[in-house]
């Protein structure tokens, strides 16, 4: 048995303070005020707001294949460093996560690391190559118990193929997540297509090529009756087109990323390939209507789009660099200062976009994203919303350090994350208490 845990005066949800204890990794009560059982380790949570452990959405780990840019270790404490508690990892790895065998070899180390619960997608076709169904009946029955299949990184295009992928996931209720990108609309494409790009000279990435993906699926989904998750929501007119699906009783949801909550594509004007994602940075419209539509409920979650690179990868010209950056460790700052400094969402809010909704989207809501309420796992983040501080590449824990936040002050950080009661990561205000 582990030592029973009291954290005091926390401010739960950002509301009520009250008091927890945790026991067997568990939360057995919560009051007011609480008497600590001899041996408990008592921390003050004073100044900090409690969560329900964060869950990611949309993280690559890279592992298997290209352990130079993350493994599952390094991801996973940088989530865990990030107040994650569950991170669901992307399949786009080498070998590609579309069989039985590395879904459970990916589900098994992160049990094994034990820093974050990792969940692997499967991917939606074999080698995402939009050609065949991948073994998704295989990956949703083996250990790993997969529910969300994604060729993220490619989109799948061929209509047919991503119709006959809605139609098997319907059988174990799971979800297809699409990378909305229409390849023929945006090859060779560099950045958002607009005023910037035209100035540039670099080649645009159409508006269009995403929203008439979204459009596409979102009737498929309508058809055949199932479930559909899109990835990286980052123009106006996609909202509009969620907002239409939602309106008619469609069965899709949607995310945004941190970056695009808060950078736009004039950020492209340093030439830095920091700045170089898919879906790239688009305008200042877009970035407030992706605001606008995750406080109004029309995008359901924030999930990182966590995308680690080797420097090799970012340290060179543009059109050269890879696209991604890196998001587990700054999502809660990036999503304080653009959305809730501003009023726009109430730290309530943040738990249902960060924890609860994705874990309900990813069919681990019976572990994650629960209450902070008696009974419940204690999975269990802290949030100091006054910590201040400025982001470095080379002092994150992921592998990488592509990080387009370099030299930016964020006003808030995750100081103390638990799952099931063991702490994580544990800011040096509280390291003394676990010694």
């Amino acid at each position: 048995m582990s030592r029973p845990i009291v954290i005091e005066n926390a401010s739960l949800y950002g509301d009520t303070t009250a008091s927890l204890l945790i026991e067997d990794g568990v939360i057995t009560k919560v009051a007011d005020a609480i008497e600590a059982p001899e041996g408990a380790t008592v921390i003050d949570a004073e100044g900090l707001v409690a969560l329900p452990g964060l869950v990611d959405l949309h993280t690559h780990l890279r592992e298997p294949g290209r352990e130079d840019a993350e493994t599952i270790e390094t991801g996973s404490r940088a989530a865990a460093r990030g107040g994650w508690t569950a991170v669901f990892a992307m399949a786009n790895t080498n070998p590609v996560a579309d069989t039985a065998g590395v879904v459970e070899q990916v589900w098994s180390r992160g049990r094994e690391i034990g820093l974050a619960d990792v969940f692997p997608v499967g991917a939606v076709t074999v080698g995402l190559k939009g050609e065949h169904l991948s073994e998704m009946g295989a990956m949703a029955h083996s250990k790993a118990q997969v529910r969300l299949f994604s060729d993220d990184g490619v989109c799948v295009y061929d209509p047919v193929i991503m119709r006959r992928a809605l139609e098997y996931v319907k059988t174990f209720d799971g979800a297809v997540v699409q990378h909305a990108q229409d390849l023929r609309l945006t090859e060779g494409s560099q950045m958002h297509e607009g005023e910037v790009s035209a100035e540039l000279g670099l080649a645009g990435w159409p508006a269009v090529a995403e929203e008439s993906i979204v459009a596409r699926d979102a009737l498929l989904a309508e058809h055949v009756g199932s479930r559909v998750h899109v990835q990286h929501l980052s123009t106006a007119g996609s909202v509009e087109i969620i907002r239409w699906a939602k309106a008619r009783g469609i069965n899709v949801t949607a995310e945004a990323t941190p970056h695009h909550l808060l950078l736009t594509d004039e950020s492209a004007r340093t030439y830095d390939p920091l700045f170089k994602v898919n879906p790239p940075l688009r305008t200042q419209s877009d970035v407030d209507a992706l605001r606008a539509a995750v406080a109004d409920g029309t995008i359901d979650v924030i999930a990182t789009d966590h995308a680690p690179h080797p420097a090799e990868d970012k340290d060179c010209e543009w059109a050269a660099a890879s696209f991604g950056m890196l998001g587990l460790e700054t999502a809660l700052g990036v999503v304080q200062k653009a959305l809730v400094d501003t009023g726009a969402l109430t730290w309530r809010d943040v738990a249902r976009l960060m924890s609860e909704t994705p874990a309900r989207i990813g069919k681990v809501d019976d572990r994650h994203g629960r209450p902070l309420a008696e009974g419940e796992p204690a999975n269990i983040t802290l949030v100091d919303p006054q910590h201040a501080w400025t982001v470095d590449g080379a002092q994150l824990a992921s592998r990488a350090s592509n990080t387009p936040y370099g030299g930016m002050e964020l006003p808030g950080r995750a100081v103390a994350t638990l799952l099931r009661g063991v702490p994580t990561h544990l800011s040096p205000r509280f390291e003394g208490a676990f010694a």
